[in-house]
């Protein structure tokens, strides 16, 4: 395992997010992206040094932190710039990358599918095109001669232009992804879409599992979950509900990784519920609900049904800590996905969310079309049926969808009667 030394610095402008949490979630990606962070070093600063992003005496430090422990990279909790990554590694001497980098590294390791691989692909390859140096000017050094000096500059250039190429490849192939994604989504516009959104690790994947009965991955770390799983609900509900688990979430997540997971995040679009995920057990558990609100703001979903699910009570050893919490947000629901603790709660809050959006509606059914009601009751709720002289009076209650589904089948009930008529 390659030795890294982690570097944080802490701005004014950073927010509230005190630096040895920062520092924390940094060490865990290493960890997740097989990295054994041996030193954690930060620094206060007001500007960035353009050229090396940390200040002088601090790069002269880590360098001799580099050299004494012979690390094989330096991870910056921040984003560098081309010329700063340049420029650190000549003065290290080991490579260097940064959190966007980092994250991209563990996306590649954990991609599965054949959406989940060109999405990181294509992320991958449009954060390193500006950041390509003059990786082949060894060769003019090595060969030498007249003629010979701009073959970096040629190598440079060539990669540049395959980059640009496979980047068009992949943008048209996540395009007809796309475009099958938006089919298989038509094919569940009668359904209610719930998508579970939030920081990742914060139990999400788990929260599928118990409430769908489906098999999806959980381990404890980082980014365990990449591709949407789509699963139908079940257990204590009476209407068909549609449960997606979405990409994780985590500050400072890359823009280009962002873009690339549109046809993941469309699920969170498309959805008429947003179950809210927090890891209420973290000690910075109100940075997850402010990242989660952020990227929902981003997405246009603000305004889309949600419910703040506080996870992992079971971890919470002072009551009063969960306590405090809940004062804060009173709409929240406490669960805990390993234990099934407080999932009927939910089931039913779900519920609420759905039948909130059923629309009344009645319909009178001759006597003679009387058997096509059991085939009704599939697609919406019957709340109370009137039986009057010459038809059957049903008061329904409607699913997105469903007074279409209604009228297409007693349309379909007459058109039979009529032929057996003739």
């Amino acid at each position: 395992m390659q030795k890294a030394i982690l570097i944080g610095v802490d701005f004014p402008s950073h927010g509230s997010t005190p630096m040895e949490i920062a520092m924390e979630e940094l060490k865990g990606l290493a960890e997740t992206a097989q990295y054994n962070p041996i030193a954690i070093i930060s620094q206060k600063l007001t500007a960035v040094n353009p050229k090396t992003f940390i200040g002088k005496g601090k790069v002269e430090e880590v360098a001799e932190v580099v050299n004494h422990n012979s690390a094989d990279i330096v991870i910056f909790d921040d984003n560098l710039s081309p010329a700063q990554n340049k420029n650190l590694e000549n003065i290290f001497k080991c490579r260097v990358i940064d959190r966007s980098w980092l994250i991209l590294e563990i996306f590649g390791n954990h991609a599965r599918t054949r959406e989940a691989k060109t999405q990181v692909e294509l992320a991958s390859l449009k954060y390193a095109l500006p950041r390509l140096t003059k990786m082949w000017g060894h060769l003019s050094r090595q060969r030498g001669g007249i003629g010979m000096k701009d073959v970096g500059e040629t190598q440079i250039q060539l990669d540049r232009r395959l980059i640009r190429n496979q980047i068009t490849k992949l943008d048209r192939k996540l395009k007809q992804i796309d475009s099958e994604k938006k089919t298989q989504r038509k094919s569940r516009r009668n359904a209610y879409k719930v998508a579970l959104i939030g920081y990742t690790n914060a139990g999400k994947s788990t929260l599928m599992n118990q409430l769908t009965g489906a098999n999806a991955l959980v381990e404890n770390k980082l980014f365990a979950t990449l591709d949407p799983t789509i699963r139908k609900i079940k257990k204590n509900f009476p209407f068909p509900v549609i449960l997606s688990d979405t990409v994780g979430l985590i500050d400072k997540l890359p823009h280009d990784l962002i873009a690339s997971f549109k046809s993941t995040l469309d699920e969170v679009r498309d959805a008429d519920l947003l179950l809210r995920m927090v890891d209420i057990s973290d000690s910075n558990a109100n940075r997850q609900i402010e990242t989660t609100n952020k990227v929902i703001n981003e997405l246009g979903v603000e305004d889309t049904d949600s419910l703040l699910v506080f996870n992992k009570i079971d971890k919470i050893g002072d009551p009063e800590i969960l306590k405090a919490h809940v004062q804060r947000n009173t709409e929240a629901i406490c669960v805990s996905s390993k234990d099934g603790i407080g999932l009927d709660t939910l089931r039913s809050a779900i519920v609420k969310c759905y039948e909130s959006k059923l629309s009344p509606y009645r319909v009178n059914i001759d006597y003679e079309h009387a058997r096509v009601i059991p085939q009704i009751r599939k697609h919406v709720v019957i709340t109370n049926a009137d039986y009057e002289e010459k038809f059957i009076r049903l008061h329904l209650r409607l699913p997105p969808g469903g007074k279409e589904k209604v009228n297409e089948i007693l349309k379909q009930a007459r058109q039979s009667a009529s032929v057996r008529r003739e």
